[in-house]
C-alpha cells in the first residue's frame, strides 16, 4: 500500500512537472510569436524606407547625368 502511494505521488509530481513545462513552453511560444510579428513589421518599414531612398537616389543620378550632358 505504501509502495502504491509513493508511486502515485511520483506520478502526480511528474504530471505537475509536465504541466509546468508545458505552460512555460506555451508562454515562450507566445512571446516568440509576438517578437516575430514586431520584427516583420519593422522589416516592412525598413524595406519601404529603402525603396523610397533608392528611388530618390536614382532620380538624383538621372538629374546629375542630365546636368553633365548639358556641360
Amino acid at each position: 500500500m505504501i509502495m502504491e502511494k509513493d508511486s502515485i505521488q511520483q506520478l502526480e509530481q511528474k504530471v505537475d512537472d509536465l504541466l509546468h513545462v508545458s505552460r512555460r513552453a506555451r508562454e515562450e511560444n507566445m512571446l516568440l510569436k509576438s517578437q516575430q510579428s514586431a520584427w516583420l513589421s519593422e522589416r516592412a518599414q525598413l524595406t519601404e524606407k529603402t525603396d523610397f531612398a533608392r528611388t530618390r537616389i536614382e532620380k538624383m543620378m538621372e538629374r546629375l547625368k542630365e546636368l553633365d550632358a548639358e556641360l
